[in-house]
């Protein structure tokens, strides 16, 4: 996400860096150009017009004016302006009061309310929460049966919900049950529309009279840019959002929604949809995502996606086997496995300073997800005994495992000697750093 924009602000800084001291004619420039990226990223023009503006009243204070470093000045500004464009300070949901609490998820049909709805709900659930779902769309064909396969899927209990039923009903019923069950927090998935209509938005307002949600979301897809600002403040309008979800983030390479809807609405974003997966759904704080758009990575986001994956004692574990130098192919399955799942690999380079710039001329380098789906195919084809002992994998039994894994002999000697290095690596590292040595290895605990 934010490829583009990233890429832009990277030449205007480029640029700048390369002018020794600023002046007001290179801030002029730099302004114009910074606007143009914006504009191109289909950010809503009246946020760019302000946004600029504030930025160049900044830039050209008396103290950007005489640094000798008008590149980090610059930065500086603009990252302060970009986390207050998008929010300033990241929001969470309202949740301080007597349980059961209710969440009303609305939005257009199409956006992902459905699916987004099973994503908050798992995530409430790693909170410590205890989730109920409750299908309130009697409209769409088999929206209900789709929000009770989610349920299960994550182990997460589902309201029976009568598709005759009225939803202002089926929603104070399902209040009450979780009520008297010990459930604490109610995700309402209401129903959508193709467009806007009165109709739907009356339903919403005798919802929202009947529960007395703690939050209303708005759930938008993101790659309908500007579209999605528009539906936005319309549904703010007639419902008074708490906040808005923003879907397929992660295919939106321009950001434009993410950008305005805060300025246009009033309404901040609190969470962001990564990926399909029913755990990429993020809280969204402005001040990272300003980070990100500069090329400053997102550091805290990262140890944050590395700690949900790491298992301490497994951490402890893998620390005593590298001081005994015995790390196995066992170990870099499970090594490769926790990375899967702390998300892409683009996304995490795009987390590290410096490299959100770079991403375009660092593809192919990393290893993608198909990648990494053969990797961990290979080691499954192995017997333990191969996979505790990599010396006893002769020709015979790599022509099987290929065979077993569907890969190819040169894939599996690829990856021994992936294997191997990474071997020789560790045992460096133990060398030199003694009990730390573990700890040291990124991703490795």
């Amino acid at each position: 996400m934010f490829e583009n924009l990233t890429e832009k602000f990277q030449d205007v800084l480029k640029t700048l860096r390369g002018q020794g001291r600023i002046s007001e004619g290179n801030i002029e420039a730099a302004v114009r150009e910074v606007r143009l990226a914006l504009l191109e990223a289909d950010v809503n023009y009246n946020v760019v017009k302000d946004f600029t503006a504030a930025v160049k009243e900044k830039a050209l204070g008396a103290e950007v004016l005489a640094s000798l470093t008008p590149d980090q000045h610059f930065i500086k500004i603009v990252h302060a302006e970009l986390a207050k464009m998008v929010g300033g300070e990241a929001q969470d949901l309202d949740l301080a009061r007597r349980p059961p609490v209710p969440l009303m998820l609305v939005g257009l049909q199409g956006s992902g309310k459905t699916t987004t709805c099973g994503k908050l709900a798992l995530l409430l659930q790693k909170r410590k929460r205890r989730p109920f779902l409750v299908p309130a769309d009697v409209y769409r064909p088999a929206a209900i049966e789709q929000l009770k396969v989610l349920g299960g899927q994550i182990g997460i209990p589902v309201y029976d919900s009568d598709p005759g039923a009225d939803p202002v009903d089926i929603c104070r019923e399902a209040v009450r049950h979780a009520d008297l069950n010990g459930f604490d927090t109610v995700l309402l998935d209401t129903a959508g529309r193709l467009h806007i209509d009165e109709e739907l938005m009356e339903e919403l307002r005798r919802i929202k009279a009947a529960v007395d949600p703690g939050d209303i979301l708005l759930v938008a897809d993101a790659m309908t840019g500007q579209d999605a600002v528009n539906v936005a403040r319309t549904f703010h309008q007639k419902l008074s959002l708490s906040g808005v979800i923003l879907t397929k983030m992660d295919g939106d390479a321009r950001g434009g929604a993410a950008l305005s809807i805060r300025a246009v609405t009033g309404a901040p974003i609190k969470f962001v949809g990564v990926g399909e997966k029913l755990d990429a759904l993020e809280p969204f704080h402005p001040d990272r995502m300003a980070s990100r758009i500069l090329g400053m990575g997102d550091i805290l986001t990262l140890v944050e996606k590395a700690q949900e994956t790491i298992d301490e004692k497994q951490a402890r574990d893998l620390e005593r086997k590298i001081r005994k130098s015995q790390f196995t192919l066992e170990d870099f399955r499970e090594q490769l496995l926790r990375v899967r799942k702390m998300g892409s690999m683009e996304d995490l380079l795009g987390m590290i300073p410096g490299m959100g710039g770079k991403l375009k001329e660092m593809k192919g380098a990393a290893p993608d997800e198909k990648e990494l789906k053969r990797t961990i195919a290979i080691i499954d084809s192995m017997t333990l005994e191969e996979r505790r002992n990599a010396k006893l994998l002769n020709g015979s039994r790599r022509k099987r495992i290929a065979l077993g894994s569907g890969t190819s002999v040169q894939e599996v000697n690829r990856l021994l000697k992936n294997f191997q290095q990474a071997e020789e690596m560790i045992k460096r590292l133990s060398k030199a750093g003694g009990r730390k040595a573990g700890r040291n290895l990124p991703f490795f605990g």
